[in-house]
Order: C-alpha cells, then sequence, then structure tokens
C-alpha cells in the first residue's frame, strides 16, 4: 500500500494520474530512463529527475548535516552541503528528462506496490570521495537491507530480473573537487521504514515526494 503525498513546504500541485488495474507492460529500467525523448536529443538540458530513495528520519538527517559541516571546515572544502530535508539514498534512479509524464509515475508506483520488504536498519560507519566529486558516507555488512530493497526494486522493473547487480549504498553529504580519503566515522544510521518516489526539480534545490511505500 502506498501513500500519495508532495515534499514538505512544496506548493506545487502533485502531478494527477489515472491508476491502471491492468498489469503494466514488461518495461525496463534503461527504457524508462529514455522518458520525454531524453535521449533522442541530447542537446536538451534535463529539467526533472524521478528516483526511489531511503530517507533518514528528521534527528539523523540533522546529525548527517551536522557532519557534513565540520568535514566541510576540516577539509577546506568549498561544495555546499545537501540540504537536511534533500539527504537519501538512491535506491533505482528511473530518468532524467523534460517534463514529468504522469504516465510514467503510474507505471513506476504500479511496478513498487508488488515490492514487499521489512523494515530495516541502516547503518554508515566511513565517508569518502567517490570519483567526480561526490564526497558520501558508506558501508559494508550495515547497508546490506539497502542492497537487498535495491535488488528487489530492480527486479520489479526489469523485464528479466538478474541474480545480482553492481550496487554500492550511500549517502552523498556534498560535491567537491578535492577528495578525501576513506575514513572511519563512528557509525550513524536509521531504521528504514519506507521507500519514496522523489521529483527533483534539477537545479532548483527542489523535492516532492510523489508516493510512499511502507515497510512492514
Amino acid at each position: 500500500m502506498r501513500d500519495m503525498v508532495t515534499g514538505s513546504g512544496d506548493t506545487t500541485p502533485s502531478l494527477a494520474f489515472t491508476p491502471s488495474h491492468r498489469s503494466p507492460p514488461p518495461l525496463t529500467t534503461a527504457r524508462l530512463r529514455r522518458f520525454h525523448g531524453g535521449m533522442s536529443r541530447p542537446r536538451s538540458v534535463p529539467t526533472d529527475r524521478l528516483f526511489f530513495a531511503v530517507l533518514p528520519d528528521p534527528d539523523t538527517a540533522a546529525r548527517i548535516a551536522e557532519l557534513a559541516r565540520r568535514l566541510r571546515t576540516r577539509h577546506g572544502l568549498t561544495g555546499a552541503p545537501i540540504l537536511p530535508e534533500h539527504l537519501h539514498v538512491t535506491l533505482l534512479h528511473v530518468g532524467d528528462g523534460i517534463g514529468l509524464p504522469p504516465g510514467l509515475v503510474a507505471t513506476a508506483i504500479e511496478r513498487t506496490e508488488a515490492v514487499a520488504m521489512p523494515r530495516f536498519r541502516a547503518e554508515f560507519d566511513r565517508v569518502m570521495s567517490f570519483k567526480g566529486g561526490p564526497l558520501v558516507l558508506a558501508g559494508d555488512d550495515s547497508v546490506i537491507g539497502l542492497e537487498i530493497l535495491h535488488q528487489r526494486l530492480s527486479d520489479a522493473f526489469d523485464a528479466r530480473p538478474r541474480q545480482a547487480r553492481r550496487f554500492k549504498p550511500h549517502l552523498t553529504l556534498l560535491r567537491d573537487r578535492q577528495r578525501l580519503a576513506e575514513t572511519a566515522i563512528e557509525p550513524i544510521g536509521w531504521t528504514a521504514s519506507e521507500l519514496v518516489l522523489v521529483h527533483s526539480m534539477l537545479g532548483l534545490a527542489t523535492h516532492r515526494h510523489l508516493a510512499r511505500f511502507p515497510l512492514h
């Protein structure tokens, strides 16, 4: 069962759609990523992103944001920290494009309603820089729940589910040209209780939560 919502403080109306009672046609993640002609018009700059994520609770988000500020000051980084309300772990990137077709949202929701997963603890115990600039929180055995949920969500979107996919759960703190070596930190985590479908308005620092899927 999912709940339709919008992001906190967001005054933009929810995208309207009519859920279908029929099974959606085969639709792979790669095909979803081509929504609204994004692949056929390479010169167009995407304005919208759709993805599934697990979000920290507000108290944990505040702790993570404070950690990002401390790291930024300690290492002389210049990248702006991610806003606390935007901190998340991406589980599945649906796609980027110009506008957000309501039919795509409906299909994504239908696929996800079949995903079953109990609540789990997600915990990160180190910080590191990824290639390209993201400074992230990472973990090992303590993020297995995120790996399992990613696998189940991916299976729901792939026409031919695969046994394993390359996925490294992480939570981005900020982006900076300076890269930091992997460093252990005091573990920080939370109990993941829901999966959220997020609409990001690129360049506007705006996230809209289109649907929530409780974990039981």
